[in-house]
């Protein structure tokens, strides 16, 4: 089972977030084409070994964070977040 840190619980089960996936820079509201959204709204890069990602800590603290994982060996690398 894959441990997750959370930058404000510490260290949990995985059964504990929910993964949000990739967070791609949002195109320009007043110039984006159709197919650029179209893009950001659906479309990910599914890429095959280190990610950031984001994930949301559901049944813990409700906070969001991004996440370095590993998916070729699904195993998260490091966390980062605002601990306020």
């Amino acid at each position: 089972m894959m441990q997750i840190n959370c930058p404000w619980c510490g260290l949990r089960n995985a059964t504990e977030f929910k993964q949000h996936g990739e967070k791609p820079p949002r195109p320009d509201v007043a110039n984006a084409t159709r197919e650029q959204w179209a893009d950001y709204l659906y479309f990910r890069n599914n890429t095959w070994g280190v990610v950031k990602e984001q994930w949301f800590h559901s049944s813990g603290c409700r906070q969001f964070f991004m996440l370095h994982r590993d998916t070729f060996a699904n195993k998260a690398i490091r966390s980062e977040g605002d601990v306020r």
